[in-house]
């Protein structure tokens, strides 16, 4: 089950490019496809919560929905800012700059380990440094001629990886009160009708797109219940390193099907996560 987290990072790089593919149509804008993803995974998740719902008492109290409504806050601007970037960007473009996500991710969970308990197996020094190292990588292949490039795309992705690991981490402290499929129905579906209220958008598009769509929020889905399993099983910061596989997923789809250019740093830095995912299990396995 150690390899749950890979099969998911293949996940989450398999609907990457669908979404790109998608917001590639200029009839679509991010507004629209905020509203239209979370409906597909509300429609994908519906029936499976029936069979799998679950929700504690302690999910009820006070701390506990107020760590919920934060989840939820963060999740609507994470995916707002990643799809304008998607919108613009290329995917080998924005991909490193996603990665910003894990490094994120694990400190925010490092630091969490000092002050609640539910966070204590974080603090895991040689997985930590494994992370850094699998996460600066992606930041040194975005350096040209000796200057960090971004424009107002990047700096939306970059915004978008903080917000989603502020989410992410956030998440752990009330997983337990739910089953995996209860608790990604629930984030969803209120983040559906909040972006439905506030953009408005008409529920109408071609048979073909609503099909990717409907594809991705399946993709979504499996995705989110792996990534919630491995939080639970193997703690945040392990998880964390077997999902930075995802950019490696990207690239090669990003090439194959959106005909996107490959350079020589993202191939190096694709080895680096790649090296570091594997002594990141071995240490786990020891």
């Amino acid at each position: 089950m150690i390899y749950l987290p890979i099969i998911g990072a293949f996940l989450e790089g398999a609907g990457m490019t669908i979404e790109k593919i998608i917001l590639k149509k200029r009839s679509l804008n991010y507004k629209n496809y905020t509203v239209f993803g979370f409906l597909a995974i509300v429609i994908a998740t519906l029936p499976l919560s029936f069979f799998f719902w679950r929700v504690s008492p302690e999910a009820y109290l006070f701390k506990n929905l107020f760590v919920f409504f934060l989840v939820i806050f963060f999740s609507i601007i994470a995916n707002l800012l990643t799809f304008v970037a998607l919108k613009r960007e290329n995917l080998s473009v924005i991909e490193p700059i996603r990665l910003m996500q894990p490094l994120l991710t694990i400190l925010f969970a490092f630091i969490m380990s000092f002050f609640f308990e539910i966070y204590y197996n974080e603090r895991n020094y040689s997985i930590l440094l494994l992370g850094f190292i699998a996460s600066i990588t992606l930041v040194v292949s975005h350096i040209k001629k000796h200057h960090l490039v971004f424009d107002k795309y990047i700096i939306a992705a970059l915004l978008g990886s903080l917000f989603f690991a502020v989410e992410l981490v956030l998440s752990k402290f009330i997983l337990s009160y739910y089953n995996g499929f209860t608790f990604y129905f629930l984030r969803c579906s209120v983040i559906f009708i909040i972006t439905l209220l506030i953009f408005r958008p008409k529920l109408k598009t071609d048979k073909k797109t609503g099909l990717f769509i409907l594809l991705t929020g399946i993709i979504w889905v499996i995705y989110r219940v792996i990534l919630y399993y491995g939080y639970e099983v193997y703690g945040i910061v392990f998880t964390t390193i077997l999902f930075i596989l995802t950019p490696i997923f990207i690239y090669v789809f990003a090439k194959i099907f959106l005909k996107e250019k490959l350079t020589l740093r993202n191939i190096i830095s694709s080895i680096v996560i790649l090296v570091c995912v594997v002594l990141a299990i071995i240490i786990e396995s020891v």
